[in-house]
């Protein structure tokens, strides 16, 4: 029998957490600790000093030799660099543990190896990591050994964020500022913050480890830049919440544990739409937590495959012709006494406070739906907006029937006399119950939608951190609640106030509300009637960071300045061009020693076959005529390939950043295209023994 896994008892066992810190800690300084968590300020010295004692000997205790600070740069993973505990040896020659709280609270790692966007130049080397004590330190554990990893902070010698978590935190303390003006509008005077709360679900795929190294693409690019759909793809839709296989099954096992162990609320697990792929869903944190949290088990995921001989992939698009993978943006606002400011209730038709959130957030979300779909672009996710499989590119806000009929009621007459309501559903089975019904279906097309008590962003990229369209969202949310603030403050008559502000920004924003079929054809000729932004590129939506209105809206809270913005464009273009050239290099790395190789193997075997059956004096008019369809194929690809090889050379000698990503994405893109085409219909041609790597029907179903 096996051992009862007893998950209460390893959750959080790897987190040094507040109830670790308040065995550990003398009451007072883990009451200023608490103070710095709840309402801001810096941590005294000799505070600092006595935390970093207590968290060094928790860390030694369970093993750790090392201490790293681990941040966030610009690359959208993580960095860490490790520091053993390890001072100078006493007079007697023992070797001492020690860490300081000056250790704990500021690192100084090398600022001009990460992107920068012009920033920091090569020779303008020193960047500073500062300790964020209110995502808790952890352990992890690899070949290294066990390593305490601090959260922290990535600023430039001259104060830039170098991160995206410096930038998160400005968002999460300005819509905290202005949402609490709303709140106390209507009566709250015991909340002291508001929370912006998070729930990432995070889309995977699987594949056989071993036929992944055969595979550069997958290597080198973490998706198949060639391939033959295979015989069955997702048609049959029986891969979608299907019984998970043995083998996967094993692997999440050991995902959540190691989840668990991390204070990773690893919650719900199935298998996806496409073959081979799976997802994972996290109960709901704090914002900055989830973001973190969130990089963790992206980190994890991939740490545990390779025990399982897996690789785990996380591109957006690894196989063509399946979906491919996203990652769900829950987000709502919650006060620190319990109040959820997107829940409507059982009557949200009367409740005001709801209203006017819901009309804030109508307002954001159309006034900046252009930085809203610029949040959500990494190259990866160009192959997913707008292709009938994710959201399209176009933003757009899902309310359901019975909020979208509350919201067509006040714009016509001022108030919503009336609610759709749910009703029961009768099964017609005497031995199932009845049951109260959603007065709202769902909409999977939709990018944002509303979900009950939240909002459900879900152009986010299986690959990407969520910092940026958390901090955008708090950030255009935050302005919303400000300037409706503003006049509510001012008004003599409050309660005639909200009710106009509430008409006036549903009727002025009315536009961004939109439940039906966000693939169709006609929602986008709709879209375009409305004056609604489709932006289908990453590259076209870079510019959307640096407009007046993003520069006003950033700064005015004090999330970005305009030289960051700047900076965070520049790095687009940069990251655009270097990826698809990466591609680009292996595709032609691949055509030339592996497929065309192959291929002229094949034509040899023919031919040889054509010559032998024609002297054995029979028929040989098949072969010939399959000969010549493969040789016209690989003439087709050899002229391609001559010809991606001289775009990308060309593209790779541009110095404009920009001028470079919109080359690769217009011309390059399209060379890679067509040299992928002939070699994909070579596969369906070319004798299976001598196709040089595993087709996509063994990358998804032997698993």
């Amino acid at each position: 029998m096996s051992e009862v896994l007893k998950v209460e008892e390893i959750f959080a066992s790897k987190v040094f957490t507040l109830s670790k810190m308040r065995e550990r800690l003398p009451k007072n300084v883990y009451k200023e600790v608490k103070k710095v968590m709840d309402q801001g300020g810096e941590l005294p010295p000799e505070a600092a000093d006595v935390v970093a004692k207590a968290m060094k000997d928790w860390a030694v205790e369970n093993g750790a030799t090392h201490y790293t600070h681990w941040f966030q740069p610009l690359t959208g993973i993580t960095a860490e660099k490790h520091d053993a505990f390890v001072t100078h040896p006493d007079a007697d020659g023992r070797m001492l543990m020690e860490f300081s709280g000056r250790e704990l609270i500021k690192g100084e790692p090398d600022a001009s190896s990460f992107p920068s966007g012009g920033l920091r130049a090569t020779f303008e080397a020193r960047g500073y990591t500062v300790w964020d004590i209110t995502s808790p330190a952890f352990l992890k554990e690899d070949a290294t050994g066990v390593i305490l990893c601090i959260p922290t902070a990535f600023c430039s010698y001259t104060g830039e964020a170098l991160d995206k978590k410096i930038p998160l935190m400005r968002s999460m303390e300005a819509i905290s500022e202005q949402a609490l003006r709303i709140v106390r509008l209507f009566g709250n005077t015991e909340a002291s913050k508001v929370v912006p709360s998070v729930g990432a679900e995070q889309e995977y795929f699987l594949v056989d480890r071993e036929k992944y190294l055969q595979r550069e693409d997958l290597i080198f690019a973490g998706r198949t830049l060639f391939g033959a759909p295979a015989p069955k793809g997702q048609e049959l839709e029986d891969h979608y919440f299907g019984t998970i296989r043995e083998r996967i099954g094993s692997y999440m096992k050991d995902l959540n544990i190691e989840l668990w162990k991390l204070g990773v609320t690893a919650k719900t697990q199935h298998n996806e739409v496409a073959p081979a792929q799976h997802e994972l869903a996290p109960i709901y944190e704090t914002a900055n937590i989830a973001v973190d949290h969130n990089q963790l088990v992206m980190e994890t995921m991939k740490k545990v495959a390779g025990r399982h001989g897996l690789t785990c992939l996380l591109h957006e698009k690894p196989f063509a012709g399946v979906n491919g993978s996203g990652k769900h943006n829950n987000w709502s606002l919650c006060t620190d006494n319990g109040v959820n400011l997107l829940d409507p209730g059982d009557t949200p038709n009367a409740n005001i406070q709801f209203l006017l959130v819901l009309a804030c957030i109508m307002k954001a979300v159309d006034t900046h739906a252009d930085l809203l779909r610029q949040s959500a672009g990494d190259v990866g996710n160009d192959h997913r907006l707008g292709a009938n499989e994710a959201p399209p590119a176009i933003i757009s806000i899902f309310l359901g029937e019975q909020l979208e009929d509350v919201v067509k009621q006040l714009i016509e007459t001022g108030e919503a006399a009336h609610l759709i309501e749910g009703g029961k559903l009768e099964t017609g089975v005497s031995t199932l119950p009845d049951f109260e019904k959603d007065a709202t279906d769902r909409n999977r097309t939709s990018p944002f939608a509303f979900t009950g008590n939240k909002f459900e962003f879900r152009m986010v990229g299986s690959a990407d951190s969520i910092a940026i369209p958390n901090t955008t969202l708090n950030a255009i949310v935050a302005e919303a609640f400000c300037e409706a603030a503003n006049i509510l403050e001012e008004a003599e008559d409050f309660e005639l106030a909200v009710h106009d502000l509430i008409k006036e920004y549903m009727t002025k924003h009315q536009r961004i509300v939109f439940n039906g079929n966000g693939y169709s054809d006609e929602w986008v000729a709709e879209a375009k009637r409305r004056g609604l932004p489709n932006i289908m590129s990453m590259v076209e939506a870079a510019s959307t960071l640096t407009t007046d209105k993003a520069v006003k809206l950033f700064e005015k809270f004090g999330i970005f300045t305009r030289v960051e913005l700047e900076s965070h464009e520049e790095i687009i273009y940069e990251t655009y061009a270097k990826t698809i050239n990466i591609e680009a290099l292996t595709m032609i790395d691949m055509a030339s020693k592996k497929y065309i190789p192959a291929v002229i193997k094949y034509t040899k075997s023919l031919a040889d076959t054509v010559i032998a059956v024609k002297g054995a004096g029979a028929d040989a008019s098949v072969q010939a005529q399959l000969l010549s369809e493969v040789s016209a194929k690989l003439g087709a690809a050899k002229e391609a390939l001559v010809k991606l090889k001289a775009v990308t050379a060309q593209a790779s000698s541009m110095e404009n950043a920009r001028e470079s990503a919109f080359f690769y994405r217009d011309t390059v893109k399209d060379a890679m295209d067509a040299l992928r085409s002939p070699i994909d219909e070579l596969e369906m041609i070319v004798d299976k023994e001598i196709w040089p790597v595993p087709t996509y029907g063994e990358l998804t179903f032997e698993v």
